[in-house]
């Protein structure tokens, strides 16, 4: 991997998009490692929090590898990814880590473009720490958690400024998993950002059985998750114990799904040692609560247009249109309140657990499906399908 290359990439990608800004604090994520999964496939999870809402995905046809990326709905290149996975079964994702060191006049807020880079070149876990070792220096423009997964298996967690990076391996952990949100452990302690969304989704991923995460558990359980490390509040399943006659508001401040989570995207990497296995990337575009999740795969070579046409995607045009019914205040602090009776209620009128009911039918589908061997056409036309029935759902919802 050539440095001067890895430079000139993340200095166009800073060039095209100077002057983002970063949400206060965000993402939500994990790194489930082989042992700690239902079928021996590493995991990715990402709740990506930004204050840009409008995202979508792309396939990204690249050399040495071609990959799927979660970017920006402005991105039309995918040289500035969220999250991704590529042709050799390599995974990535970020999240800020607000505690590491930073020096004044040095890059920064590159990560979208190292993972862009990554995804390009990286096959695997290893690859992933050479690139990191030729690329430290004060243009690398890191300050962030990446979380990586290979087709062997290899999974680990890489907190990574400027001048140094510290790896963790979730098979180091007595859980088997890393839990991540907006701080490092090998950066300054009780600083960073995240802690009570830590606390949280630490303490939903004990209340999984031990060996026994799947993506569904993740997109189900995780992603939708509105309840608070501190105060007593409900999450989505106790939402129907509510009367819809009247408005049942909830804070999203510190929970997993908030209103700035734009997307949440679960990766389930190869079987190890499974020659003919798939990683796929599970997506939920738009804020989890009020989206379907749907598979993609990399050796389909495309992805369904309701997940990229137009200015916003088809699909996060439905999202963010129930969005809107149950958080209708968009200015200020207001728009981190949430009437859950919009979602689910003891009248039954919440359009939530139809949008659950279509999410399980499209996993049931999907699992049945992996069971065989399939060309890229028929990849492409099986996600495709699981898209266009999500799309109905949503628009069908009110």
């Amino acid at each position: 991997m050539n440095k001067k290359s890895i430079t000139a990439i993340t200095m166009l990608a800073l060039l095209l998009l100077a002057g983002v800004p970063r949400a206060g604090c965000g993402c939500t994520t994990a790194v489930v490692g082989p042992a700690a999964g239902q079928d021996g496939r590493p995991m990715l999870w990402k709740n990506r929090d930004t204050d840009f809402l409008n995202n979508k995905v792309l396939f990204v046809r690249e050399s040495p590898f071609s990959y799927l990326a979660l970017v920006n709905a402005g991105d039309r290149s995918g040289r500035w990814v969220y999250a991704g996975l590529n042709a050799a079964g390599f995974a990535i994702f970020n999240s800020v880590a607000y505690n590491l060191p930073e020096n004044s006049g040095e890059m920064k807020d590159l990560e979208g473009a190292i993972m862009a880079d990554a995804l390009r070149t990286c096959a695997s876990v290893a690859d992933f720490e050479a690139y990191l070792k030729a690329s430290l220096g004060p243009s690398l423009g890191s300050l962030a958690n990446f979380g990586v997964i290979d087709a062997q298996g290899g999974s680990a967690l890489f907190e990574v400024s400027n001048h140094e990076y510290k790896k963790f391996l979730p098979g180091d952990f007595p859980e088997k998993y890393i839990v991540n949100t907006n701080f490092a452990r090998s950066g300054k302690e009780g600083s960073g950002a995240g802690y009570l969304r830590f606390e949280r989704a630490s303490r939903l991923f004990r209340s999984l059985p031990a060996g026994g995460i799947s993506p569904r558990s993740l997109l189900t359980q995780l992603s939708r998750d509105t309840g608070h490390a501190l105060v007593e509040q409900p999450s989505h399943p106790q939402f129907k114990t509510f009367t819809g006659k009247r408005p049942f508001w909830l804070c999203g401040r510190d929970t997993i799904d908030r209103c700035s989570t734009s997307a949440a995207v679960v990766i389930a990497g190869r079987k190890p040692e499974a020659v003919h296995s798939l990683a796929t990337l599970w997506v939920q575009l738009g804020e989890p609560l009020f989206t379907i999740a749907v598979p993609l795969w990399v050796e389909a070579g495309t992805v369904p247009e309701a997940l990229w046409q137009n200015a916003t995607a088809p699909i996060l045009v439905e999202a963010q249109r129930l969005q809107k019914l149950a958080r209708p205040y968009p200015e200020g602090d207001r728009r981190e309140y949430l009437d859950t009776t919009r979602l689910d209620n003891r009248e039954k009128t919440g359009f939530l657990p139809r949008l659950l009911q279509a999410e399980d039918e499209i996993y049931s589908l999907t699992m049945e499906f992996l069971k065989a061997q399939h060309t890229a056409a028929e990849l492409a036309a099986f996600q495709d399908q699981m898209t266009r029935k999500a799309l109905a759902v949503l628009q069908a919802a009110h």
